[in-house]
């Protein structure tokens, strides 16, 4: 892509079994904002399946034709946006947004030189808070979550863990964010290397932001701002995606040790 003047942003959403009322949603609240922006849909689905859904200028689809994973789908837009945008954002096809929350989010992180990514608060589509930034996990933590009826046992891991006994009402540096929302500066993006292809599927949101630590860089949480994010939560409800979780908290802990 050879561009004389670079994009504001660019941004990449991936997709398998994709909801195609929510991801038009998406699709628009991103072409919707008034900046110099490219969009690639990273298309998963070994047929195709939205090779045709979407057609606009401002939109690049890339059909891989097997399901790679998230990181490893998000990943190929690296040598499209180098050199091309200022900021890059990781989108997910659930989410929703005001006209004005990219804008703002990038005047934020582009006046903060120490941090690379950035975040805004995150709601259910009922409004509830979704508590997207978070302590790195650990080991029961993360077998809390998986199995609600131990939840109970593990409340106050949880409760830390989703930095609870915070004010959420400001903006802080947290440990991690999750990734249905991520914008991050392109060049360090670039530097990231993306995600790490070991995590087919989760956990590589929380490896990323451990490399922006090793980095030297930081991640900030900005509620002022707010998206909607559905939420499957696929791992509680399908037993491939459990062990596809519990196969990305090996290689997670292998990687970045117990904690």
């Amino acid at each position: 892509m050879m561009m004389n003047k670079k994009l504001d942003i660019t941004a990449s959403i991936v997709l398998f079994n994709e909801n195609l009322k929510e991801l038009t949603k998406t699709v628009n609240c991103f072409l919707e904002i008034n900046l110099k922006k490219k969009l690639f849909l990273i298309d998963n689905t070994p047929n195709s399946l939205f090779k045709d859904v979407f057609k606009h200028n401002e939109i690049e689809y890339i059909a891989v034709g097997k399901n790679i994973g998230f990181g490893s789908g998000h990943n190929l837009s690296i040598k499209k946006v180098k050199e091309v945008s200022k900021f890059h954002l990781i989108l997910n096809p659930d989410v929703t947004f005001k006209l004005n929350v990219i804008t703002n989010l990038i005047s934020e992180l582009d006046k903060n030189k120490e941090v690379s990514m950035i975040a805004p608060k995150v709601l259910f589509p009922d409004g509830k808070h979704q508590y997207s930034c978070r302590r790195y996990p650990s080991v029961s933590e993360l077998i809390a979550r998986r199995f609600s009826f131990l939840k109970p046992l593990f409340k106050s891991t949880t409760f830390k863990g989703e930095y609870r006994e915070k004010d959420l009402t400001q903006p802080f540096f947290a440990e991690y964010i999750t990734g249905c929302f991520q914008l991050y500066k392109t060049e360090d993006f670039i530097k990231l290397k993306g995600f790490d292809e070991r995590y087919f599927l989760y956990l590589e949101d929380v490896d990323i932001c451990k490399k922006i630590d090793v980095l030297g860089k930081k991640k900030l949480y900005f509620p002022q701002e707010e998206i909607v994010h559905v939420l499957k939560q696929g791992s509680s409800k399908s037993i491939k995606l459990f062990l596809r979780h519990t196969s990305s908290a090996i290689k997670y802990f292998l990687k970045w040790g117990l904690k």
